[in-house]
């Protein structure tokens, strides 16, 4: 994957007629660093290499098509992932591709600040587990009517079939990593897809 990006920078480079010299005085790598990574030796960085993108006149996404034999490319970059605003105070990014038939919806959600002030949410319980990672800030996961509150590198695994929900009640932005199972985005044999619970919006 690495030489393939690094052939693709290499050719852009000399198209646009960019000598290694030009490249690393406007981007800031060394020229070492630069020839390492087209011929693949060095590995880069999703922002290092928009730059390089930027400098080149292209879109960061060129990069990636047609770099894997297989249909389904199996890595998400994180310059695929777009916010879904689920309510004012809730945003999700999808980490599965819509071409997956994994059994396990794996999402990240971005919660907006929303002061203890405001009455809990309503609990409601669906289908199957989750577990529940929380990356930024702190999380209030609401339980069975117990209240539990979690900060970076805390995480609770629930049934889902357990009256739940959970809720950002601070002053500050939160982030979650929430994996579902079932996956509620799956195809279903008629090719349809089971479509999330709206509750807390599909958690």
């Amino acid at each position: 994957m690495t030489e393939d990006i690094g052939s693709k920078i290499r050719q852009l480079r000399i198209s646009k007629n960019y000598t290694l010299k030009q490249l690393s005085e406007e981007s800031g790598f060394s020229v070492g660093y630069l020839s390492q990574f087209e011929r693949g030796i060095s590995s880069i960085a999703i922002d290092s290499l928009k730059k390089l993108a930027d400098i080149l006149g292209v879109n960061l996404s060129s990069f990636f098509e047609g770099s894997s034999p297989n249909q389904f490319y199996p890595v998400v970059h994180s310059f695929e992932l777009l916010p879904n605003e689920i309510s004012p105070q809730i945003y999700q990014y999808i980490l599965n591709r819509p071409s997956s038939d994994f059994d396990m919806l794996s999402r990240i959600f971005l919660l907006m600040p929303s002061p203890g002030q405001e009455p809990p949410p309503e609990e409601y319980c669906h289908e199957g587990e989750e577990f529940i990672f929380v990356l930024e800030g702190i999380v209030t996961v609401y339980l069975k009517s117990e209240q539990y509150v979690l900060y970076p590198g805390d995480c609770i695994q629930i049934h889902s079939t357990q009256l739940h929900n959970w809720a950002n009640r601070t002053n500050r932005a939160a982030k979650i990593l929430q994996l579902n199972y079932p996956n509620p985005l799956k195809k279903t044999g008629n090719g349809e897809t089971d479509k999330p619970k709206s509750g807390k919006e599909s958690n």
